[in-house]
C-alpha cells in the first residue's frame, strides 16, 4: 500500500510539474518558468512553494543566497494515486467502467488498443486480477 500523499491543489500541481521537469530548480528557476505560462505574480508562486514546502511535498537547500527545490513525492506515484481516486470517485473503482465511457466518447487507435492488450497480458502473467 502505497503512503498517503498530501493534498495539492491545481496550482501548487503546476509548481510541481515545474520541479518534477527540472528538479533540483531554484527558485528563480521555477518563477521564470510559471511566469511565462501563468499569469502569477512572483510572491504568489513563492507562496505555492511555501505551501509545497509545509506539505512536505518538496524539500530545499540552501546554496548561497538561493534556495534549490527537489520533490519529496515522485510524479509517477502522485498519478497513480489521483488517478486511483478518480476511478474510485466517478467509476467505483470499475476500470471497465471508465474505459467503456472512454471509448464510447473517443474511439482508441490501434497503437492505443495494442498497448493496452500488451498491459493486460502483462498483468496477467504477473497474476493481476
Amino acid at each position: 500500500m502505497m503512503p498517503h500523499l498530501p493534498h495539492i491543489s491545481e496550482a501548487e500541481f503546476e509548481v510541481m510539474k515545474v520541479v518534477w521537469r527540472l528538479a533540483p530548480v531554484s527558485t528563480n528557476e521555477i518563477t521564470n518558468a510559471l511566469t511565462s505560462t501563468t499569469a502569477w505574480s512572483p510572491k504568489t508562486i513563492q507562496t505555492l512553494i511555501k505551501r509545497l514546502v509545509n506539505k512536505r511535498a518538496l524539500s530545499y537547500e540552501k546554496q548561497g543566497r538561493m534556495f534549490v527545490y527537489t520533490p519529496l513525492i515522485e510524479e509517477k506515484e502522485y498519478a497513480s494515486q489521483q488517478s486511483r481516486s478518480f476511478l474510485k470517485r466517478f467509476y467505483d473503482g470499475d476500470i471497465t467502467a471508465m474505459l467503456s465511457a472512454y471509448v464510447e466518447t473517443a474511439p482508441l487507435s490501434e497503437a492505443q488498443i495494442d498497448s493496452l492488450r500488451s498491459l493486460l497480458v502483462k498483468d496477467s502473467e504477473k497474476g493481476g486480477e
